[in-house]
């Protein structure tokens, strides 16, 4: 039996190819067949997205989301108000760009009590949500593994994105479920179930072991221990039909022909997602 998935919901990041421009990422992934592209904002410097959204769509590749918004808490209620005008600012940049979602990295502090990171997280999120109302844009909030609770990120459960989105209760947000930060809960399962229509994005790569960088060294699909294809068939009992992004941080992968990597991704992505 032919066990492969065909390739109609696979979406890339452009951080997983990191090393080709936007131009070259966009003409790669349609050669491969991949029919998703996500945006990273480092890969649209120097292009005005309007014009880079019209190029990705000429190609035959639908705009998944931008990544990243976020990192709203800070020591200073002036470093607070500029994170959510930089966040206004990405709003603007994703709905120029024709991105429908952009994603969340909620952000810490090293030092700052994990609650009090919460709560400027939630103030900054609802700061910037009628902006997003207006400009068609959603806002996914990402979970990040514990291991980021320090500086990168004080959201880092499924549960705590779900109880965000609750409080807010705003249509324009909603989570994204990550499967490198989330496939260690006992209780995803029922998370996943509890979010249902709110969940925005679903992110595939594979936890490796042993891990060299906690931050850049994720493996491709089937190369580590995650469950990829039964946290996908809870998301999709959950309702969520859209792209599996996948979206890999890999100094190794970076260094080496990325014309061979895209390869090795759809190989990864046919057999074990």
């Amino acid at each position: 039996m032919n066990d492969r998935r065909d390739l109609e919901r696979l979406c890339i990041h452009t951080v997983t190819t990191k090393p080709l421009s936007l131009e070259k990422a966009v003409e790669s992934y349609g050669r491969a067949g991949v029919k998703g592209i996500t945006v990273w904002r480092d890969a649209l410097e120097g292009h005005e997205p309007r014009a880079a959204g019209r190029r990705i769509r000429d190609a035959g590749l639908e705009v998944v989301s931008l990544c990243r918004g976020g990192f709203f808490p800070a020591a200073s209620e002036a470093a607070r108000r500029e994170a959510v005008d930089e966040n206004r600012r990405i709003v603007d940049e994703a709905a120029a760009l024709g991105a429908p979602l952009i994603v969340l990295v909620c952000g810490a502090v090293p030092g700052m009590p994990l609650a009090e990171a919460r709560r400027q997280i939630a103030d900054g999120i609802a700061a910037v949500l009628p902006h997003a109302r207006e400009a068609g844009v959603a806002l996914g909030v990402e979970p990040l593994h514990p291991m980021y609770a320090d500086s990168r990120s004080a959201v880092n459960t499924l549960a705590q994105a779900n109880d965000l989105c609750r409080k807010l209760a705003h249509p324009s947000l909603g989570v994204v479920v990550d499967v490198y930060h989330l496939w260690w809960d006992p209780d995803l399962e029922r998370e996943i179930e509890r979010a249902g229509g709110s969940i925005l994005a679903f992110h595939v790569s594979d936890w490796k072991t042993p891990t060299e960088d906690l931050l850049l060294d994720r493996g491709l699909m089937g190369e580590g221990c995650i469950p990829i294809r039964g946290i996908r068939e809870w998301v999709e009992a959950a309702g969520f039909g859209g792209y599996n992004e996948v979206e890999i941080f890999s100094r190794r992968r970076w260094e080496m022909d990325q014309s061979e990597l895209l390869e090795e991704i759809v190989e990864a992505y046919q057999l074990h997602s």
